[in-house]
């Protein structure tokens, strides 16, 4: 026995001997599955490299490419990602609560958040950050991502901020206590006239079906019998709120949505009949913006002939993601299914692995191909699917709307699109809002501060200030687009001393979706009829021009988008 354990120990190191050898070369003799040949990748690199590597930045670079290579919403968050995105979505945050925005390298208070800490520890509106803990936070290194990882943190910690204070001298000193500050995802609630209700939700939170309930029961107060809910630019969310708030509006057992994937077996989503509101006529507002759960629910109340659609195609997210995290609670995004809508059409645009570039740019492309401007422009990639009463519909790159509404350009000019994009508008109207703010504050609703900001002259005051920065003066540009020029300003100092809801409230009022909804309703055509029906509607409206047609006068809403931050 002693002699024959010498000999196995012997013949073991000789093994061993040999196959260190024979890996610590160029060739690997290992089985060729790709998850070994990384693995050991990730070895030789870590043991023979010419200079030290970081594998673990290494890794977290390369998994977002392998992710790439599979679709376009398969993806991996870093924790502090994971973290951002969660706030948008859970109805809260731990901060100091204000809006801010950067202008000139400097943190500007936009509004103190009602009943918030920092409105308790006495920060104003149109306080200028200078200091955080004791340090100051101005110049370049003033970033919306480095302002909040400073001003947010845990629930009960504390911050010191110095600010400087309009007609003061010196910095003033306030330690805040962070605390739980809400997210909204339903931005505005009101009454467009004395029978419509409207409700714009920005995306499906954790809170979103609650808001909703509230929203209804306040509108129900005021007595509203039909209803607008407008998803433009939603962005989408959690798959179970899209599905509460379309039960709502569904009698029971109708589905509403369906997924399905190669390892996951069919799943519906169906009504259960409880909801409060199916009958109350509904028109859902979309646009190249709606994406995900957004148009899940567009496509239940449609495939479900439950609303009319109104605006421009949706996105085109149709695909389902399952989260799996990581121990340093980064994750990934992994695609396993893909979303149905009720008529069995797939609204997951074409994308080609690999090419996020070319998929991220489709909106431009349906901008190029005049998609925005006629809807015979549209393309549709996917096979054509009936509603419940016969309607066609279509599958394979988002929700197309019943009612089809351009993008208008009239009075759109050189000069009002350089205004716009170099963000000249944004800061004239802050800086106008932050120098006149205590007139302003004396107007406490919608209609007395756009009749004051309507008396004066906006637009020359801009034209002023958008020449001394670089913006040179045209005169007769600047007359073509005078009033699509005094609405953005005026729509941004209404936001700045007001809230959402009123700025919601403003840009709707000459909105061509929104006038082509309450024309809608006037005519009692909400319900979608069926085909026959529409052909026989349709053939009586050509022979009768809509009254409200004439002097028709659109003001494209592309800075419809708010761009305040949170902390």
């Amino acid at each position: 026995m002693p002699v024959m354990l010498a000999i196995s120990i012997v013949i073991g190191i000789l093994i061993g001997t040999f196959y260190a050898n024979h890996f610590s070369g160029n060739r690997l003799n290992i089985i060729n599955s790709g998850s070994n040949r990384l693995n050991n990748l990730l070895h030789i690199i870590d043991d023979q490299y010419v200079d030290k590597v970081n594998l673990d930045s290494l890794v977290e670079k390369a998994i977002p490419q392998i992710l790439a290579e599979l679709d376009p919403h398969s993806v991996y968050m870093s924790a502090s990602d994971v973290q951002a995105t969660n706030d948008d979505l859970k109805g809260s945050f731990s901060g100091v609560g204000i809006e801010f925005v950067i202008r000139e390298d400097t943190i500007h208070v936009q509004a103190v958040i009602k009943n918030g800490p920092a409105e308790r520890a006495g920060l104003l509106a149109g306080d200028k950050i200078v200091t955080i803990d004791d340090s100051t936070f101005v110049g370049k290194q003033v970033t919306n991502q480095e302002a909040m990882r400073r001003l947010k943190g845990p629930k009960d910690t504390k911050v010191n901020i110095g600010v400087m204070r309009y007609g003061q001298k010196g910095i003033k000193q306030f330690t805040v206590t962070r605390g739980e500050i809400p997210q909204r995802s339903i931005t505005s609630t009101y009454m467009v006239d004395d029978n419509t209700g409207y409700i714009r939700i920005k995306n499906f939170g954790e809170t979103t079906y609650g808001e909703l309930l509230v929203s209804l029961a306040t509108l129900s107060q005021e007595g509203f019998d039909n209803l607008i809910i407008d998803l433009r630019d939603n962005t989408g969310g959690y798959l179970d709120r899209a599905i509460q708030i379309s039960n709502e509006f569904l009698p029971k057992n109708k589905l509403i949505v369906y997924t399905q994937g190669r390892k996951s077996p069919r799943q519906e989503y169906r009504s259960d009949g409880h909801g409060s509101y199916q009958q109350i006529p509904l028109i859902v507002l979309i646009n190249e913006g709606s994406a995900s759960a957004a148009e899940i629910f567009a496509g239940a109340m449609q495939d479900n002939d439950r609303a009319t659609i109104i605006g421009r195609r949706s996105f085109g997210k149709g695909l389902v993601q399952q989260q799996i995290e990581f121990n340093d609670h980064s994750l990934i995004r992994l695609t396993i299914a893909r979303y149905y809508t009720p008529s069995g059409r797939c609204i997951q645009k074409p994308y080609e692995a690999g090419h996020d570039q070319d998929y991220e740019l489709d909106l431009i492309t349906r901008y190029e191909h005049g998609e925005f401007f006629s809807q015979d422009s549209i393309k549709h990639t996917g096979p054509a699917y009936h509603t419940g009463i016969g309607r066609e519909v279509f599958g394979g790159g988002g929700i197309t709307p019943d009612i089809f509404v351009p993008e208008d350009t009239v009075d759109m000019t050189s000069y009002y699109k350089q205004a716009a994009m170099s963000g000249l508008i944004l800061q004239f109207a802050f800086a106008y809002t932050d120098n006149n703010r205590q007139k302003l504050s004396e107007f406490k609703d919608l209609k007395k501060l756009s009749d004051y900001l309507n008396k004066q002259n906006m637009v020359e005051k801009f034209a002023v200030y958008g020449d001394s920065h670089g913006l040179k003066r045209r005169n007769l540009l600047i007359q073509k687009s005078h009033r699509l020029l005094e609405r953005y300003i005026n729509s941004r100092i209404i936001y700045n001393m007001l809230d959402e809801n009123s700025w919601h409230q403003y840009i709707n009022q000459d909105d061509p979706v929104m006038l082509k909804a309450l024309q809608i309703f006037s005519e009692g055509a909400s319900f979608p009829k069926r085909p026959e029906a529409q052909e026989e509607t349709e053939a009586k409206q050509q022979k009768v021009a809509w009254a409200g047609k004439k002097g028709y006068d659109y003001q494209p809403l592309h800075y419809r988008a708010t761009i305040v931050v949170r902390a």
